[in-house]
């Protein structure tokens, strides 16, 4: 499913027309994905704008066009041998703050009009290197060629640039394989509505379960 997807189910089951969320999900990406609901969507911009982490697994000694297992592959290298020590090094390289250059497939405007777009007309066009920051990750298996692992980061992060510049660090590319948000500002994946709750719950059990704008607000301490 794609985010569109979801808030046209969230319309549907709810008899809600104005329904929004908060950062897109990658296609082959699963996890939290925060909604808004009526007036709700006046703080949409606010809970976009907060930290998010993710669980995610990325494949050595292939790069490809999206940066992801959904793309062509572009090129093959041989994995090096690995050790724990090697791939921290890796990581080490990308926490705290650097300057990310925003893959083609995104979400992106250029001209006013999106870079997946352009990228899928085949064109390649400058992009502006973004600040962004890595709170913390952590790596919690190393069976090459995969790696597991999880970082907090800020907003506008890709994490699949993030597979993609790790395996430039190794010296043999990487894609994104796998990739779960499991949080975002204060909400965690633990406590969403599921997809098969939404199409089988009745919509009043599920309008139970949302939180009001003075319940965000003490969550966030306003």
């Amino acid at each position: 499913m794609t985010s569109h997807d979801v808030v046209a189910l969230v319309r549907r089951q709810l008899q809600i027309k104005k329904v929004g969320h908060c950062g897109t999900l990658d296609p082959i990406a699963t996890g939290l994905l925060l909604l808004t609901l009526g007036r709700g969507t006046k703080i949409q911009d606010l809970l976009m704008s907060e930290d998010k982490e993710y669980a995610g697994t990325l494949t050595l000694g292939a790069t490809t066009d999206t940066q992801d297992r959904a793309g062509k592959i572009l090129e093959e290298k041989q994995v090096p041998p690995l050790t724990d020590t090697s791939v921290r090094e890796a990581f080490e390289k990308f926490r705290g703050d650097f300057y990310q250059m925003p893959p083609m497939v995104s979400a992106i405007k250029q001209g006013g009009v999106p870079l997946y777009k352009l990228a899928r007309q085949g064109k390649t066009v400058e992009r502006e290197p973004r600040l962004v920051h890595v709170y913390s990750y952590q790596i919690s298996r190393i069976e090459a060629p995969e790696v597991d692992f999880s970082v907090s980061c800020s907003k506008g992060f890709y994490v699949r640039t993030y597979a993609h510049d790790i395996g430039e660090a190794l010296a043999c590319g990487a894609h994104l394989k796998d990739l779960r948000r499991t949080r975002s500002g204060r909400f965690i994946v633990d406590g969403a509505v599921t997809v098969d709750e939404l199409h089988n719950s009745r919509p009043v059990d599920i309008l139970d379960r949302i939180l009001t704008l003075p319940e965000v607000s003490r969550m966030r301490g306003a």
